[in-house]
């Protein structure tokens, strides 16, 4: 006895391969900047913790406040496939702008602005209730 091979099994390999590069454009989808200039005025000095997630990365950080002005951002961590060349630029960016709206590196922009939204968040906490 013969068995006729359905058509719809040639199917089922290019339907998962369509799938999985559907779910990996959306895990890649852009991260929003949630970032603004920093309202220096309300500042508390200290040591402070931030971190993000944004598609396919995520940063965890230290922010240094003194004398009201953000003076040291250490990257604790900061998963990236492509984007660590971000980390020590925007980090720069950052404090010689205080501000965390800042431009992102080119070829790492959703590292630049998962790292600008884990210091906000960071800084978040350092304003008084």
């Amino acid at each position: 006895m013969y068995r006729v091979k359905k058509h719809s099994d040639g199917l089922r390999p290019f339907m998962i391969g369509a799938l999985l590069i559907g779910a990996m454009l959306l895990g890649c989808a852009q991260t929003p900047v949630i970032g603004a200039p920093v309202d220096h005025a309300r500042l508390k000095d200290g040591t402070y913790e931030g971190s993000y997630r944004g598609g396919p990365n995520k940063a965890s950080v230290q922010v240094t406040i003194k004398d009201n002005n953000i003076v040291n951002i250490e990257i604790l961590q900061h998963q990236a496939w492509r984007g660590k060349k971000a980390e020590t630029a925007i980090v720069e960016r950052i404090i010689a702008h205080q501000s965390t709206k800042v431009d992102a590196v080119s070829g790492a922009t959703n590292s630049s602005r998962v790292i600008m939204n884990a210091v906000q968040n960071a800084i978040e906490k350092a304003y008084p209730n």
